[in-house]
């Protein structure tokens, strides 16, 4: 088997998949789409891929939130990554999120935990601007 046809995407469980679907898309910039069943929505992501959106079978159990993957949203700085993150941060809040902690700045940038109005973990990653010139 070869990967020409293997496209990677992540899925995420959730009791109001249509209502989150429009939490990341609003994030992200793009337009949700309904997927193929009512309890399936597909969140395009920039560049390449897309996020799932589903309601697990009642068949099953339910996963648990925020174990070990839980997405990444990443964008570069224009100027001051930390002032950058706290708007963005303050978006996420006005659209239903909840914070975990207050945004912070390290030496790749400023990042933030904060979960969906599901309670899910997500990250917010503000990287520093390019710069043309290289420091040694």
């Amino acid at each position: 088997m070869t990967g020409e046809h293997i496209a990677l995407s992540w899925v995420l469980a959730s009791r109001r998949p249509e209502q989150l679907a429009r939490f990341y898309a609003d994030l992200l910039g793009t337009n949700p789409k309904p997927g193929v069943a009512a309890h399936h929505w597909i969140v395009p992501l920039p560049g390449q891929g897309s996020l799932q959106i589903y309601t697990p079978s009642h068949k099953r159990p339910w996963p648990a939130s925020g174990s070990a993957l839980a997405p990444c949203l990443q964008r570069r700085a224009k100027a001051d990554p930390l002032l950058e993150l706290q708007a963005w941060h303050q978006h996420v809040i006005q659209l239903g999120g909840r914070s975990t902690e207050e945004p912070r700045l390290e030496s790749f940038g400023a990042e933030c935990w904060l979960e969906d109005p599901e309670g899910q973990s997500f990250l917010l990653l503000v990287l520093r601007p390019e710069s043309s010139e290289q420091t040694i």
